[in-house]
This record gives structure tokens, C-alpha cells and sequence, in this order.
């Protein structure tokens, strides 16, 4: 299976950062990081490189429950920045709340919801749809 090369983590617990990092690792995921704390970070860094030639990550896993700037209010500023590049991106959270779960299908830039922790047959699953896309 082909590995994706850059994958972005937006989240603010740094034991899920760790977590999925290595989770990545261990099933060869992906070739580099890109990890921000809140969707603000996210968008200050992601924004410049959206309308260049530079690596635009592939794949984001976006947490929805996150200070400054939420997955929400992320989404909603990212999709209207114009890109040389399809971002799939994938909400990773712990909440079971059906209205979270329905607001994600809203998004077509959302590939699925996945619930924490995420899983070695998750990624796989995340790099199965990403590279026969």
C-alpha cells in the first residue's frame, strides 16, 4: 500500500498527538507531520501554502473540541480558501453526539468521523480511501 506524504494533526491533547504519531508510524502511513493545537495555528500556517506549489498536507485528522479556534470554526474558514489541492480530511474526536456526527456529513471537504483513539485499521482504512482516490 502506498503511503501518503504529509499528514496534519489538529488537536490540543498532546497524549492523542503522541499517540496517533506513533500510530502512524508503526502502519507507515504517511512521510512527515505537520501538528497544530487549534484550528487557528492551523489556519495561520495552512493559509500562505494554500495557493502555492508547496506541500499541502493530504490528509488532516481534526479534532472538533479545541480552545481558540474549534474544528468547527476551522472547517468553516478552510473551505472557503481557494487550493491547488484536495485535502481530505478526517474529524477525529470523542464525541458520540448524533448532532455532531450529522453537522460532520454537512461538509463535503469530510471524508468520515472517526471516534478516539484512533486505531491501526482506522489509518489503514483513512489510507485505503486516500490512495485509490
Amino acid at each position: 500500500m502506498t503511503k501518503i506524504d504529509v499528514a496534519c494533526i489538529i488537536d490540543d491533547d498532546p497524549i492523542f498527538i503522541f499517540g496517533a504519531k506513533r500510530m502512524m508510524e508503526l502502519s507507515e502511513f504517511c512521510n512527515s507531520f505537520m501538528v497544530f493545537k487549534n484550528g487557528q495555528e492551523a489556519l495561520n500556517n495552512l493559509k500562505p501554502i494554500m495557493n502555492t506549489e508547496e506541500v499541502l498536507p493530504d490528509v488532516i485528522l481534526l479534532d472538533i473540541n479545541m480552545p481558540i479556534m474549534d474544528g468547527w470554526e476551522f472547517l468553516d474558514e478552510f473551505i472557503k480558501i481557494k487550493s491547488h489541492k484536495m485535502v481530505t480530511i478526517y474529524i477525529v474526536s470523542s464525541s458520540i453526539n448524533p448532532i455532531d456526527l450529522n453537522r460532520a456529513k454537512r461538509y463535503e471537504n469530510v471524508s468520515n468521523y472517526i471516534l478516539k483513539p484512533i486505531s491501526l485499521n482506522s489509518l489503514k482504512g483513512i489510507l485505503a480511501e486516500v490512495t485509490d482516490a
